[in-house]
């Protein structure tokens, strides 16, 4: 397939030429959403979701759930400040259909079970990337399960699931230290299953737990009775009581993960940028990062209106274990290669298999700008070293391109190559840092 101009485009990265002075509304979060859709989906009655996030991730979920026959309208609410919607009317899951995934991890782990409580076989495909990405961890335990699924041996995409209108359930071991989104898949359709599910995770340590405890408090909120490890459980064990769920009207959290790069701004050029919105309680990984970026420099205060967090444009070198975390770990790594000392960025060998291998692409592209970084078994050491100008590759990955353009705030002459790849979880980008930077911007 060749690839289309936006892909080959270069994007000049902007220059801060001053002290950043923004207030940057950040679209809606991108976990938060996929999973609301599902729960929607599995309902047993309408539901809402309001400022949801319109991505190329979570449109390819509400496509791929309107090919199962869930019904998802579009609208704008009325009422000041109200904004986007989308109801969601519940529906019998049926086939034939294809789903598309694109590369969203979301999408290829959280709708295969789903799909086994359709009638009828639902094929998945999706981008060449996402041929490389484990699915074995969903797959061996939806068989388990009492699910057919065609796949060729492979573990992963392209495959079928042959949806038989009702799956038994029951328990199941897993090895989730690839993906935590292994357990989230089980987890979100369980309620569903006619024994519920208990899944017990087998392998090491396992990534990104927050992301758990998303989907555990998102099942609690639509009725659903879950045990975990952290209400007096059994270590790795998270048990779903059979039963309906509820229909709900949920207003979608700003995507805190994507607010990094503004506040990254702040800390590499200092001034102050203001994130509405910003939650008091969350589970979202995102929100490390008023730890973390304090720690790097930054000072923030939560308000009633949201985060305001200011740097003093001096950056310093951190060593964190980021496994819970690993999402925020290209932004940090561009961050900590404008530092004043050495970061070592810890626990997170499993981002090999996220949209590229980020340890590999991070390491190859900041240190072709001049950077001195190295690999670990687990993570990055990096020791900043004055940067320079050049061509900066995403590799298909949204997080790749907002590192990219953190550097470039601190770096002339720095081009992002395809921008767009933003898209798949922060629609207009490059608008929002053209207008975060303002005037300032070179």
């Amino acid at each position: 397939m060749a690839p289309n101009d936006s892909q080959t485009a270069l994007w000049p990265a902007p220059t801060a030429a001053g002290a950043v002075a923004a207030t940057v509304h950040v679209p809606g979060s991108k976990s938060v959403t996929n999973r609301a859709l599902v729960l929607a989906a599995l309902a047993s009655e309408p539901g809402w979701l309001r400022r949801p996030l319109r991505s190329r991730d979570t449109l390819l979920m509400a496509a791929a759930l309107r090919a199962m026959g869930v019904g998802i309208e579009e609208g704008v609410g009325t009422e000041k400040g109200s904004g986007e919607f989308w109801r969601v009317i519940p529906s019998g899951l049926h086939g034939p259909a294809t789903v598309d995934v694109g590369n969203a991890g979301t999408v290829m782990r959280f709708l295969p079970p789903v799909a086994a409580l359709a009638d009828g076989p639902i094929r998945f495909d999706g981008d060449p990337r996402s041929y490389e990405r484990p699915l074995h961890g969903v797959i061996d335990a939806l068989r388990v399960l009492g699910a057919r699924i065609d796949d060729d041996g492979r573990g992963a995409l392209p495959l079928t699931v042959h949806g038989g209108g009702a799956l038994d359930g029951g328990p199941v071991e897993i090895d989730a230290s690839s993906s935590s989104q292994f357990v989230s898949a089980l987890l979100l359709s369980g309620p569903r299953f006619n024994q519920g599910v208990e899944v017990r995770h087998i392998g090491s340590s396992l990534p990104s737990m927050p992301h758990i405890r998303m989907t555990v408090d998102m099942l609690r909120a639509v009725g659903a009775q879950v045990d975990t490890p952290e209400s007096g459980g059994e270590p790795n064990v998270w048990r779903v009581t059979p039963g309906a769920l509820l229909g709900r009207d949920l207003t979608v959290e700003p995507d805190l993960s994507n607010a990094q790069p503004f506040l990254a701004a702040a800390l590499v050029a200092g001034g102050k940028v203001v994130v509405p919105d910003w939650p008091a309680r969350t589970t979202q990984p995102g929100d490390r990062l008023r730890q973390i970026f304090t720690e790097m420099g930054g000072s923030c205060e939560l308000t009633e209106y949201g985060l305001e967090f200011t740097g003093s444009g001096a950056i310093h070198g951190i060593d964190v274990d980021l496994g819970e975390v690993g999402e925020l770990t290209p932004g940090i790594a561009a961050v900590a290669a404008l530092a004043d000392s050495p970061s070592t960025l810890r626990g997170v060998s499993h981002l090999r298999l996220h949209e590229t291998d980020r340890l590999a692409a991070l390491t190859k592209e900041i240190n072709e700008l001049g950077g001195d970084v190295t690999e670990t078994a687990d993570g990055l050491h990096i020791r900043p070293r004055r940067l320079h100008g050049g061509i900066f590759h995403t590799y298909e990955d949204h997080r790749m391109a907002t590192a990219g353009a953190i550097i470039g705030l601190a770096v002339e002459g720095v081009q992002i190559k395809n921008v767009a790849t933003t898209a798949k979880t922060l629609p207009d980008f490059p608008d929002l840092w053209t207008g975060m930077l303002g005037s300032d911007g070179a």
